[in-house]
Parts: C-alpha cells; sequence; structure tokens
C-alpha cells in the first residue's frame, strides 16, 4: 500500500486511514461500485489499482500481498477469480470515478467509484496511403486522399482487370494486323 501523504489524515491516524482504505477497496471489489466522497475516492483509486494489477499477475505472492491489505479471503478469491479475468486486456484505467454533486448535511463533494469492467475494444490500425498533389507556387501541399489497407486490395483488383483487359485488346488487334498481313500478301 502507497505510504500515507503528509498532513492531515481521513479521520483519522495512519492506521485509520490505511484500514478505512482497505475497507472501502473491498467494498469496491464486492458491489463493482461504490458512492463515497471526492477525497475517499481519490485516495482509493491508487490503492484499487495495484490491488486489481497483483490480481492480474495472479500467482501466490501476489494474492499474499493482496490479503495483507484486504483481509478478507472471500473479496480477495473474487478479485483474482472474477474481476481479473474481466479486465486482463485492460493495461490500466481499472477504476472510474463520476461526480455525483453535493452531500445535503454538510456539503462535501459526493463521487460514485465503480470499476470498468466493459470489454475493451482494441483501436483499428490503419494503413495511410497519402499522395501529395502538386499544387501553384505560394500553396502548400495538400494530402490528396486517405486509402484504408482494404481499398487498396479492391484498387490493386481494378487496376489488375483494366491491365488484363488492355493486354486482351492488344493481342486482339495483333492478331487482326496479322490476319490483314496475310489478305495483303495473298
Amino acid at each position: 500500500m502507497p505510504k500515507p501523504t503528509k498532513g492531515p489524515r481521513l479521520g483519522g491516524g495512519p492506521a485509520h486511514e490505511r484500514l478505512m482504505l482497505a475497507n472501502l477497496a473491498a467494498a469496491l471489489f464486492t458491489h463493482k461500485s461504490i458512492k463515497t466522497t471526492e477525497t475517499r475516492a481519490k485516495r482509493l483509486r491508487p490503492l484499487a489499482e495495484r490491488m486489481v494489477q497483483f490480481a492480474k499477475r495472479g500467482d501466490l505472492h501476489a494474492r499474499r500481498r493482496v490479503l495483507a491489505t484486504i483481509t478478507d479471503k472471500t473479496v480477495v478469491h473474487e478479485l483474482f477469480t472474477v474481476i481479473a479475468p474481466q479486465v486482463n486486456e485492460r493495461q490500466g484505467g481499472y477504476t472510474r470515478i463520476t461526480k455525483l454533486g453535493f452531500r445535503k448535511g454538510d456539503n462535501a463533494s459526493m463521487v460514485q467509484m465503480e470499476l470498468v469492467l466493459e470489454p475493451l475494444t482494441p483501436k483499428v490500425k490503419r494503413s495511410k496511403t497519402a499522395t501529395v498533389a502538386a499544387t501553384p507556387v505560394g500553396s502548400e501541399n495538400v494530402v490528396a486522399e486517405d486509402v484504408v489497407a482494404d481499398d487498396v486490395v479492391v484498387e490493386d483488383a481494378a487496376v489488375e482487370e483494366t491491365v488484363v483487359a488492355e493486354d486482351v485488346v492488344a493481342e486482339d488487334a495483333v492478331v487482326e494486323d496479322a490476319a490483314a498481313d496475310e489478305a495483303d500478301k495473298k
């Protein structure tokens, strides 16, 4: 667990802060979403992200490190068996904090902290082929078109069909010229 910051603690000394953050993390992993104050959520985020990182590793040492912070074995078991496989593809950012407004009694800023369990959608990698069009002097060069790799294959196929068609036309012209030459000889 990260070393507590200097200065005022969240409602007590450093030992109380460690226990409170461990309980908040256990509640977060149990319910997948908790409603708390903004300062508590900001202090909880690094701890929760680190626990998920340990769960993604999944070995015995990582499990014991998590058990040193969160003492409830059922919560740790759920973290390692349920939550870790769901965030396996994600490289970070396992928690989301959404502001809810202010608490009525003491006007504390309230937030909803939740685990990000949605499957990660990989970004589509596009290969760009750019042709630079020549423009009049004094103007900047303009990129004419961006072509996706699939479009290039289609365009190449169209070019091959054109080349084949030209070859057929050329062969027909050669055959006709040969026929005309033989007719002239007779």
